[in-house]
């Protein structure tokens, strides 16, 4: 364990669902949370990826508990049941951390497929809204709550080919605010216990992607390790200093 996590860290101890656990940002974020002492409790849709996220987090660290949920999360019924699962099963929910993605873009703005809305209203906005009315409640219960949506620089500056793109990922930001401020109302003149946070970045970057691409710069990326260790930082802050604020990891536009 390293002094950011482990024993007696703030997330030690914790319980932390990850939506979105089986893509490479989910990946990196389920070992990350299990090496800082958290149980990780892990959704995707996709059932192979989802195992093979928790088998690496499990390998990696062996006193970690990782465990692994096939959720539809564009099914509110069925994500509240996993919120509900989780509180039961481990006795506390301290985390969701949202990490469900997809990208759809055009030439430029005229060449806009509408189709793409449609796909990307649910995966970034509709899953948004499932996971935080699913896990609102255990959140508040928490000593340490923190719900955390990973955003995109476009979201504050569309360019023309990224309409549908760039307005679902502002719609999921509004969503994340709004719980944000239900944190802070809850918390009352002591200030919010528990915390809703948007950590935004440019883009992307892993291993996979670096191989096949030896000669990309991929400037202003975020590298999935680093986007891991900014989200097991979040709780290294009080809530009132995370709530409701966007935290860049790439220049602000």
């Amino acid at each position: 364990m390293n002094g950011n996590g482990g024993e007696n860290g703030p997330l030690d101890g914790a319980v932390v669902a990850v939506a979105g656990a089986g893509g490479p940002a989910g990946r990196a974020a389920v070992l990350r949370l299990a090496e800082a002492g958290a149980t990780v409790v892990a959704a995707d849709a996709d059932a192979g990826r989802l195992a093979e996220s928790v088998d690496a987090a499990r390998y990696a660290h062996g006193g970690a508990t990782v465990t692994g949920d096939t959720v539809d999360l564009l099914d509110l019924a069925a994500t509240r049941a996993w919120a509900d699962r989780t509180e039961k099963e481990f006795g506390r929910i301290d985390g969701l951390v949202h990490l469900v993605g997809g990208w759809r873009g055009s030439s430029g703005f005229a060449e806009t497929d509408l189709a793409d809305w449609d796909l990307l209203e649910k995966l970034l906005i509709r899953t948004v809204q499932h996971t935080s009315l699913a896990f609102h409640e255990g959140l508040l219960r928490s000593d340490r709550g923190r719900f955390l949506l990973i955003s995109a620089a476009g979201a504050t500056k569309p360019t023309a080919g990224n309409a549908a793109y760039a307005a679902a990922k502002a719609a999921a930001e509004a969503w994340t605010l709004a719980l944000a401020d239900a944190f802070r109302k809850a918390g009352g003149e002591e200030g919010p216990r528990a915390a809703a946070a948007i950590l935004v970045i440019k883009a992307l970057v892993h291993d996979a992607m670096r191989a096949e691409r030896p000669n990309a710069k991929f400037a202003g990326f975020t590298d999935v390790t680093d986007l891991a260790e900014a989200i097991a930082g979040v709780w290294d802050r009080p809530a009132r200093e995370v709530n409701g604020n966007r935290l860049w990891l790439t220049p602000e536009p």
